[in-house]
């Protein structure tokens, strides 16, 4: 169902028109949810919302994981939060070196690994992060969270795939929009992950924040899930490689690969998949290799031919230094702030 509906939402513009009366209920909820909307109430530190205004990936991990680690090199404690996106676990969970992705989900445990800083999930986002705070956090970067309209945010910075950008610009089901394109003008920046290739971010550029930025998702050496021995990309060339993604833009992982002259066989799954033994068994001795995001739910799977390639988020020295330039003074006129 979700490769269906990608193909139409970024397809052609009328490709799902049967369901625009659908879109408009949907709109109308929106709008009676925003003006409805009371925010929890003012935190000890500032929030910094990394969202999208679509479903599915857009790249919002890796750009957290960059903010959280530029905070932290700054002398400003970073906590992360996230709902935990498949997560089974209630109220809210500060993750420890045990956490078990079916309980806190996979995308926290690489938030946390990654960037080195306290971690919480919680559906409820501002207990999460209060829980943060409590632990020393002096910046608060929520991974999602935009339409988490009770939490109350300090800066907010939009995240969109430059290959499809916002697809057909229509609201869900229609199109994979959860918010109108208007959303975009309350932001503080826009990161395009990737070159903008898709026409609808031409379309959207009346509404685009004062800062729009490109961010580059860069993989890294492949890791063995069995050893984590570490090798180059270009080892893999000679010979056809498996390549898994169950992610929200899988092509994106398969093209990377390709581009370092890789000779992928790909293997497509729904983002959060959990991937089965029988999924990574092939009646061929050629490596198999995935998606750091894929790799956590794996680690109890791990044998010699499985290596997950982690992805690292890279600007241009004019990008990076506005984007800390942004989360510098965030945190500047919140510490001047009366109560802050």
């Amino acid at each position: 169902m979700q490769a269906w509906l990608n193909r139409r939402w970024y397809g052609p513009p009328g490709a799902c028109a049967a369901l625009e009366p659908l879109a408009r209920l949907y709109g109308a909820a929106v709008a009676v949810r925003r003006r409805r909307a009371a925010t929890a109430g003012p935190l000890r530190a500032p929030v910094i919302i990394v969202g999208n205004l679509t479903v599915g990936g857009t790249g919002k991990t890796p750009l957290t994981v960059w903010l959280a680690q530029q905070s932290s090199r700054h002398a400003l404690p970073a906590g992360v939060i996230s709902r935990g996106y498949g997560g089974s676990a209630g109220g809210v969970r500060v993750l420890d070196a045990d956490a078990d992705w079916r309980e806190v989900g996979d995308e926290p445990l690489i938030l946390a690994r990654r960037s080195g800083c306290v971690t919480a999930v919680g559906r409820e986002r501002t207990e999460a992060a209060r829980a943060v705070i409590a632990r020393g956090a002096r910046v608060v970067i929520s991974d999602d969270g935009l339409q988490h309209l009770r939490l109350t945010r300090q800066c907010t910075i939009v995240v969109a795939d430059g290959a499809r950008g916002f697809g057909t610009g229509r609201l869900l089901p229609a199109g994979p929009m959860r918010e109108p394109l208007q959303g975009l003008s309350g932001a503080d920046a826009l990161v395009i992950n990737g070159a903008s290739e898709h026409p609808s971010l031409r379309a959207a550029a009346a509404y685009f924040p004062p800062r729009v930025l490109r961010m580059d998702l860069v993989p890294g050496q492949a890791v063995s899930l069995a050893s984590g021995e570490q090798r180059a990309l270009e080892t893999f060339c000679g010979s056809p490689v498996h390549a898994v993604a169950g992610i929200g833009h899988p092509q994106r992982f398969f093209r990377e690969l390709g581009a370092r002259g890789l000779q992928v066989l790909a293997h497509p799954f729904a983002d959060h998949h959990p991937l089965t033994p029988a999924e990574l068994q092939f009646a061929d001795p050629y490596p198999v290799l995935m998606t750091e995001k894929d790799a956590v739910k794996c680690a109890h799977l791990a044998n010699p031919r499985l290596w997950f390639v982690p992805v690292e988020a890279l600007f241009s020295e004019a990008d990076a230094a506005c984007l800390l330039e942004l989360l510098l003074r965030t945190a500047a006129s919140f510490a001047g702030a009366p109560g802050g």
